[in-house]
């Protein structure tokens, strides 16, 4: 397809897996006709994915100038999203320097709904929290076009991720979540609306969405739908915490990344996910995929794998 705009946009974090919203955006910008240049940090099976389905891939590291230089130059859009790091502060100023810079025309960042209760006199405990606190300063500070999107906790990573181990083999879901309710959502549907944004990026400057899956419950209520999407009964487990974090590290996650797990962990029992908006539906004209959609879309993870005869 003839792209609508002579300008590439960039995205970033583009070659992460098929959950992540940089891949699922690259896909869907494609399909609107535009050129997407996929920045990726290493060439693998997964870069070359995505220059079949038509992106222009480039190497490279957001945490060095000259390589978001060649990067963003040229580009008219900037998709801004990267996976929990200690580092993701510094990442944030890099490419919006480089950005202001290159006079982008749009500039979309990918936060989290918990900045939505956080201030100068009030963070959280995890670290990639103030860090996303911080680079949102930055960004309003910048002078960019900036738009903020703030999903809830994603579908993929805490009930797909974290807990299709214990569904498959112990028909459990998991989690350290307590009682709390939440409102967990497809890291595709927050794809769709970013790529809405990028499509016509004007009417959205300035503005920030809270995006929410299509109901908040608690997990006895979640690991119902998974009975009935998998057809065997499925029950809640609130494992504890510290059991829980000691998991995260024999998987081999950073202190960082753990700690940022654990307080979200913890935010779920006091019901700070306990959150719902229609900002996916006011932007994509269409509802949220439900968790019973979403399990049934990942049957096999859910499934246990029966040994060969």
């Amino acid at each position: 397809m003839e792209s609508q705009h002579g300008r590439p946009i960039l995205v970033t974090g583009a070659a992460g897996d098929l959950g992540g919203v940089g891949r699922n955006l690259t896909a869907m910008l494609l399909a609107k006709g535009h050129r997407v240049r996929a920045l990726v940090r290493r060439e693998d099976e997964r870069s070359e994915g995505l220059r079949q389905l038509g992106a222009e891939v480039i190497q490279g590291d957001l945490m060095d100038l000259t390589s978001m230089h060649h990067a963003i130059e040229g580009c008219a859009r900037i998709y801004f999203g990267m996976s929990v790091s200690a580092n993701y502060l510094e990442a944030t100023v890099n490419t919006a320097a480089v950005a202001r810079h290159h006079g982008v025309e749009a500039f979309v960042n990918m936060s989290q709904m918990t900045v939505t209760s956080m201030s100068i006199t009030e963070t959280t405990a995890s670290p990639q929290h103030k860090l996303h606190w911080l680079a949102e300063q930055a960004l309003a500070w910048s002078g960019l076009p900036v738009i903020t999107v703030r999903p809830t906790v994603f579908l993929e990573g805490f009930f797909l991720r974290l807990a299709a181990a214990g569904v498959r083999e112990r028909d459990e879901l998991a989690l350290p979540l307590g009682s709390g309710k939440t409102s967990p959502i497809s890291a595709v549907d927050v794809a769709r609306a970013v790529s809405v944004i990028l499509d016509e990026p004007a009417p959205h400057i300035g503005q920030i969405y809270n995006l929410t899956g299509p109901e908040s419950a608690d997990l006895h209520h979640y690991a119902r739908v998974f009975s009935e999407a998998l057809g065997r009964t499925i029950r809640y487990r609130n494992i504890p915490r510290s059991a829980w974090i000691d998991s995260l590290f024999e998987a081999g996650l950073s202190s960082h990344v753990a700690k940022h797990l654990a307080v979200m962990a913890d935010l779920h029992v006091i019901g700070r996910y306990d959150r719902m908006t229609d900002d996916l539906f006011r932007l994509t004209g269409r509802p949220a995929t439900s968790m019973l959609e979403f399990v049934r879309h990942h049957l096999d993870e859910f499934t246990r794998r029966e040994a060969a005869a």
